[in-house]
């Protein structure tokens, strides 16, 4: 895969940065060629994952770092998003729609990356610190059949 359809960007947690990540992303699915509604879903499932990276794992500490990758693999749009932090257990978090945490401010992040995503990862590394990676099925480039070059020996005698 073309060096540009893959960037890796560290960011210093603070949630600001998230726009400057939020840019590089958008560009490079339009550059693949990814629809508006599917680049949509990845972006807001990304913020959640960026936030969550700051301010849970590194606990806003503007000299721990987030470490952001987005490759394509097949047909997967694949973004890793790691953080600083002491880890986290996914099993642990509280189910946003049971009605005791309805009115909660917090904890639909992971909602919302489980809807718009097809598959999410959580790992740990060995050093500390979570790596989040989120999984999204993307049609391949549209062709334009009336861009397609033709051989220009064909035809010739």
């Amino acid at each position: 895969m073309p060096d540009e359809n893959r960037f890796h960007l560290a960011i210093g947690s603070r949630f600001e940065n998230i726009e400057l990540v939020h840019v590089v992303l958008k560009d490079r699915m339009q550059q693949l060629g990814i629809d508006k509604d599917t680049q949509h879903s990845v972006e807001l499932a990304m913020r959640e994952a960026l936030a969550n990276a700051i301010k849970h794992g590194n606990q806003q500490n503007p000299a721990k770092q987030v470490h952001v990758d987005l490759m394509v693999e097949g047909d997967e749009l694949v973004i890793r998003v790691e953080d600083e932090g002491v880890g986290f257990d996914p099993g642990k978090v509280r189910d946003p729609l049971a009605p005791e945490n309805l009115l909660n401010r917090n904890g639909r992040g992971i909602l919302f990356m489980n809807k718009f995503m097809d598959h999410i990862h959580y790992g740990s590394k060995p050093d500390g610190g979570t790596v989040v990676t989120l999984r999204r099925r993307v049609p391949g480039p549209q062709t334009d059949i009336s861009s397609e070059q033709t051989d220009p020996e064909e035809g010739t005698e």
